[in-house]
């Protein structure tokens, strides 16, 4: 009975004192103990010693005394000493307690934690003299090629500047693991080796996300800003340390203080990505800190919200600037409106911008154009074209020439868009060729198509891109030879394709997606999602896949499971596992969204009553009930 007292009174105790948050009331539980009895139970005085070393900030003196009197302490009691004096003010006066523990409990030999607290130790002291015999104490023990060990070893190497040593100690380790690994390369790191970095890096077997922020990191403190923006751009997954390591880096580069080109810079890196969240984040920073006065950083602020799916905002924060609104402020407002088909809108505001003063210039008529021909304007676009050339005395640049073929593409006058082209002041580049094969292909013209390839194959015969347009036109059409033909001379000239891929922010963490690439546990909970989504489509929403632009000869189950694998629809299915209901589903596509993705998004926001926000390469599609906005128009 009296056993099961204790037991209980045992469990009470552990139960407050989780829960201590100060010195005060961690005092009053040992009170307790000691009126208990249970101030000589080692599980109860193990836990208490343990939370006021480690948990509690100015507790380790009181734990100190806790230690002192308890009778015969254990090598854990020992290890959570040593643990707490080498995270206070004096790390090296852990080695005395090792010491004291090695004479007083001499047949109990001291253990992996211990060694790893006590080279943690000697590494915050900057000991190599103290981590050397430390080294050689392990290596007595046997545990120097322990894992734990092993990489508290590299660290403590590379704290005290022997990269060489910590290498060694890497490279004598049976079995690392991926924090193994990610400590060798901070290691390198940490001793200015960023090739000796990059070269482990490239080595490793296996990489999560922390292997991808060290080198961010290492890559930013090393004032290698362009190194760090490359691995941004290739990181799987991006999270809240990934980017404070970018923006770390950005203000480096220009000074120790936030400043105007900095802040506008980190701002455009969240529009390109399509971070809505972060950007939200970076808003605040700006209104606390009282940057919002500066009209560059409100211009960027327009561009991030419309680039991330939210013109709403846009448009408040161009409402509530100064009334001295720059040329930049217009156009990246008219830019914003009608990157999201508001062609009517963008319209007005060219209008208002004149009407205030403001003379529009040659990057204004490019938004405006754009608009046009997203919005099917084609009179107002060709009236524009005119005016900048006859009115304000402007030379058209190969961006205008390029609004215009687009203008008439998109509204199936291909052969209109092809004699403009012909007719141009100037040569006309692969770009513009480039995006009167996609009209063809959006229009299934097959021999206007054959004619541009020609032309593009004379300019630029090795882009991938202008192959998979022509092949893709030559499917629709059924001309399946005329496909494998195409694909021949791909595989040939050593072409290939560049993959789909589309990224979603959840949770401040940017995850990619890419068409066909190896399953692993984000993709397969994506296949997963996305099965019973189908499914429920095809039930409620009368889903057929529209396949007539598979690529392939194959069967008709076949095709239909190779327009299931785009990219934006793993996207979307991964938002809709991860996100709470209600949440809009942002999406950025490197690729032009296909018919049966865009169907498919259509569906959902009908049956699942959601808003999907998709950035494709041209523009914003946003469905909301069994709609989008480009009322497909694309």
């Amino acid at each position: 009975m009296k056993k099961s007292t204790v037991t209980v009174t045992e469990q009470l105790c552990l139960s407050l004192l989780h829960k201590c948050k100060t010195l005060k009331t961690v005092k009053q539980i040992h009170a307790f103990t000691c009126k208990t009895g249970l101030d000589t139970d080692r599980l109860v005085v193990g836990k208490l010693l343990l939370h006021c070393a480690v948990s509690i900030s100015d507790a380790l003196d009181y734990a100190r005394r806790i230690f002192l009197h308890f009778p015969d302490p254990d090598v854990f009691m020992y290890n959570t000493i040593i643990r707490g004096l080498t995270e206070s003010d004096t790390p090296l006066s852990s080695l005395a307690a090792f010491v004291e523990m090695r004479r007083r409990i001499w047949t109990a030999p001291p253990d992996s934690f211990s060694f790893a607290f006590l080279l943690k130790g000697a590494a915050n002291y900057g000991s190599l003299r103290a981590g050397v015999q430390l080294h050689c104490h392990a290596m007595r023990h046997g545990l120097d090629t322990h894992l734990f060990v092993g990489t508290t070893l590299v660290s403590m190497y590379a704290e005290c500047g022997c990269v060489g040593s910590a290498r060694k100690v890497f490279e004598e380790m049976s079995e690392p693991n991926v924090v193994a690994w990610n400590a060798v390369v901070t290691a390198c790191f940490r001793c200015a080796d960023v090739e000796g970095a990059e070269e482990m890096f490239d080595r490793m077997p296996i990489r999560n996300l922390t292997s991808w922020n060290v080198m961010l990191a290492g890559y930013t403190k090393a004032g290698e800003l362009e190194l760090a923006k490359k691995a941004f751009l290739e990181m799987p997954v991006k999270d809240d340390v990934s980017w404070s390591s970018m923006i770390t880096g950005e203000l480096q580069w220009v000074g120790i203080r936030p400043n105007e080109v900095s802040l506008t810079g980190v701002l455009s890196a969240c529009a390109q990505a399509g971070a809505f969240e972060f950007g939200k984040i970076l808003h605040g920073f700006l209104e606390k800190v009282g940057f919002l006065w500066m009209i560059s950083v409100n211009n960027a602020l327009m561009d991030t919200y419309s680039k991330c799916g939210n013109v709403g905002m846009s448009r408040l924060i161009f409402k509530r600037m100064p009334k001295s609104k720059s040329i930049v402020s217009w156009t990246t407002m008219i830019a914003g409106v009608a990157m999201h088909g508001n062609g009517e809108e963008a319209i007005q505001l060219f209008n208002d911008m004149k009407e205030s003063g403001i003379r529009p210039d040659g990057i204004t008529f490019i938004s405006i154009l754009y608009a046009c021909s997203h919005a099917g304007l084609i009179e107002q676009g060709c009236k524009y074209f005119s005016k900048m050339i006859d009115v304000y005395s402007i030379e058209p640049v190969i961006e205008h020439y390029g609004c215009m073929v687009d203008l008439y593409g998109r509204a199936g006058k291909l052969h209109k868009a092809y004699d403009f082209v012909c007719q141009m002041r100037i040569s006309p580049t692969a770009i513009i060729w480039r995006t009167l094969l996609g009209a063809c292909s959006i229009h299934g013209n097959v021999e206007l198509a054959e004619q541009v390839k020609e032309r593009l194959s004379e300019l630029e015969p090795s882009d991938s891109g202008d192959h998979v347009l022509l092949s893709n036109i030559y499917a629709i059409a059924g001309k399946w030879k005329d496909v494998a033909t195409v694909r021949r001379s791909m595989t040939d000239q050593n072409i290939k394709k560049n993959p789909g891929w589309s990224m979603i922010e959840v949770d401040k963490i940017m995850y990619t997606f890419v068409a066909g690439e190896n399953q692993n546990e984000i993709t397969e909970e994506a296949y997963d999602k996305l099965r019973e989504i189908i499914s429920k489509l095809r039930v409620e929403g009368g889903y057929v896949p529209e396949i007539g632009s598979v690529l392939h000869d194959i069967e008709e189950e076949e095709k239909e499971d190779s327009v299931s694998r785009h990219s934006e629809k793993l996207a979307v299915a991964f938002g809709m596992a991860r996100l709470c209901e209600g949440r809009i589903i942002r999406i950025v596509k490197n690729l032009r969204v296909c018919r049966d993705c865009h169907s498919v998004m259509k569906l959902i926001s009908r049956v699942y009553r959601l808003e999907i926000l998709v950035r494709d390469r041209s523009r914003f599609h946003s469905f909301r009930d069994g709609s989008c906005s480009c009322r497909d128009y694309w």
